[in-house]
């Protein structure tokens, strides 16, 4: 196996508290390795001090020499005054003369969906993350360092990049909560668990297991631990004159035990035990509900009544609307027409993707929460403090007096769900609730949503979470049309899947029709009880001229072959296994392509008209 990092004996410690300890790793090779934690032990921090970015206390990090290595952060630093196809192009080093790295920056950016001349000042968070994605994938390195990289894409950009990395060759190290993209991209999970590393040769599936398998051996080893120590706690009260020089490796013994006694191995999972208020029969009724942005129609004639204890997510492109949605149900921007007639027993809870911009950076913990309540009532029989509340939370003694300044993401956002589920809501509207959460967190959310007595709408591009909470989803298709799906993500993907297989179907069939052959003789010799083409029936030959009959089996032809070439590129864009080049190409032609089958379809539609 050829060597790509090492690492001997990592510490590193802010102040008392001890991150990691003498972690010891080597990624070799064609390793595709997931990085699991709680938030707030150390994930980004190990990822920064790999990069460089951050120093550390004690030990060795040995990369290969001259080896590439491309890091994705969370929140990369961009320069603002340039476009994004600036930002994203690579130096022309390694590329064929053929293409420039230009022509296969904007090849990607195309393909992800962003307009290679805006401006970086102009891009939303998910733009934003896209083109840096691009950037760190066409600078071609031999080990990419990805932190949270689904983290504001949207699903169709999870997936491209689920299927590049599986595919490609690239050695990885990553952090993300997306359990199906650890699930089906990584080979080996590491895990930081008390400032210890574990390794497990498998996917994520296969680490759960192997977890469960650690903490059982564990905890029937620490019983064994305090059985012993309380035999030496016994001997050591018994026998005070025995503490001489021939005793020591007992007492040694005893305080060994001691501290390992003391260890934790509560799985310190977030309680999420906040009961929802009553809610009543009607929750909300749409009536013809319309909004636009300009020519962005966001809604176009919405009707809808909500049931009592629908779980509904929404899925769709960045930049469809989702958000936009959610602000006007919850009365934050107003329709162009219609209205939202929302009932009397509703009480909302909203969890914003801005909602963390919300806090006091200069407060304490303890503080913001005390703001909104000193007490939080638990359900009929318990109430708990604002302390007691936040320690449900993960958050001990000491962290409540941090400064929220000094949080984490990952803590950040513990707080933010914290604060809108101790006002008791009865309809939870939750905007990209995942994002920086830590799996271990993220389940306990699962849990609590799918027991919970009351609505609840969710925005997420987290595969998992959405089939595991909603019972239908609204997909936002653009133009102003939702589709209500009955059924959760997966089983809405499988069937787009099924949909886009008889589609290109259709198109091969088509393209066999018009190319001649026994299937082609139908395009030329049909019978009157045909179910095939319908524009070649005898009223067609007296209202079309000859030439013009020519024109439209050239149209047919013609839209075949540019259907099935659409089929192809979409294909090759979206596999994750094409080259840049191939990128780069695809890219140029998709626009052309698309203008073109738009111009042959209009005018065979034109022809159409006067049959």
């Amino acid at each position: 196996m050829v060597s790509y990092l090492q690492i001997e004996n990592l510490t590193k410690s802010f102040g008392d508290r001890v991150l990691f300890s003498n972690l010891t790793l080597g990624v070799y090779q064609g390793d595709k390795i997931g990085l699991v934690a709680r938030n707030g032990d150390g994930k980004t921090t190990f990822l920064n001090i790999l990069a460089g970015r951050e120093d550390y206390d004690s030990g060795n990090v040995v990369f290969r020499n001259g080896l590439r290595v491309g890091y994705l952060e969370q929140l990369p630093p961009m320069d603002e005054d340039i476009s994004a196809l600036e930002y994203a192009t690579p130096p022309d080093d390694g590329y064929e003369e053929s293409l420039s790295g230009v022509d296969i920056a904007r090849g990607m950016l195309t393909q992800f969906g962003i307009n290679p001349d805006q401006k970086i000042s102009t891009l939303s968070g998910g733009q934003a993350k896209r083109v840096a994605l691009a950037k760190v994938i066409l600078a071609k390195p031999d080990m990419l360092i990805l932190d949270e990289p689904t983290n504001h894409l949207d699903i169709d950009i999870i997936e491209w990049l689920e299927n590049y990395l599986t595919r490609q060759k690239v050695t990885l190290l990553m952090v993300t909560h997306d359990r199906y993209f650890l699930d089906n991209v990584c080979s080996r999970i590491i895990e930081f668990d008390r400032g210890q590393l574990y390794s497990y040769e498998g996917n994520y599936d296969y680490y759960l297991q192997k977890r469960a398998e650690r903490h059982e051996a564990m905890t029937s080893e620490l019983a064994k631990v305090k059985n012993l120590l309380r035999t030496e706690l016994d001997w050591m009260r018994r026998q005070p004159q025995a503490r001489g020089s021939k005793a020591k490796y007992r007492i040694d013994s005893f305080h060994d035990l001691e501290r390992r006694s003391k260890v934790n191995l509560g799985q310190k999972d977030v309680a999420l035990e906040v009961k929802s208020s009553y809610i009543g029969s009607k929750i909300f009724e749409a009536r013809n509900v319309s909004k636009a942005f300009g020519d962005k129609v966001i809604l176009r004639d919405w009707n809808y009544t909500f049931a009592r204890y629908e779980k509904v997510g929404i899925v769709g492109d960045n930049g469809a609307g989702k958000t936009t949605f959610l602000r006007l149900l919850l009365g934050e921007l107003q329709p162009d027409s219609g209205s939202f007639d929302i009932g009397q027993t509703v009480r909302w809870g909203y969890y914003s993707q801005q909602g963390m911009t919300n806090f006091d950076e200069r407060k304490k913990v303890i503080d913001a929460v005390r703001e909104i309540a000193e007490v939080v009532k638990i359900d009929d029989k318990t109430t708990l403090t604002a302390q007691q509340f936040l320690t449900r939370f993960l958050f001990t003694p000491e962290t409540q007096q941090k400064y929220i300044a000094k949080l984490s993401g990952g803590e950040r956002r513990r707080l933010y769900l914290a604060t809108v589920l101790m006002r008791s809501p009865n309809f939870l509207v939750l905007d990209e609730p995942t994002n920086d959460l830590d799996i271990m967190t993220l389940a306990v959310l699962e849990e609590y949503l799918s027991e919970f007595k009351g609505c609840v709408i969710v925005v997420s591009h987290d595969r998992f979470f959405l089939d595991r909470i909603v019972d239908h989803l609204f997909v936002f298709k653009g133009d102003g049309e939702v589709k209500d799906f009955p059924g959760d993500y997966s089983t809405y993907r499988h069937c787009v899947a099924l949909e886009e297989k008889e589609r290109k179907e259709r198109v091969a069939r088509s393209g066999e029709r018009a190319g001649g052959g026994s299937a082609g003789e139908s395009t030329g010799k049909q019978s009157e009880g045909s179910t095939g083409n319908t524009w070649r029936s005898k009223d067609e030959k007296k209202k079309l001229t000859f030439k013009e009959k020519r024109e439209m089996e050239e149209l047919e032809k013609r839209i075949a072959e540019l259907e099935t070439e659409k089929a192809s590129l979409e294909s090759l864009l979206s596999g994750g296994a094409a080259s840049s080049e191939e990128i780069a190409e695809a890219g140029k032609r998709f626009p052309k392509l698309q203008e073109e089958l738009d111009e042959a379809e209009l005018r065979y539609l034109e022809l159409l008209d006067k049959q």
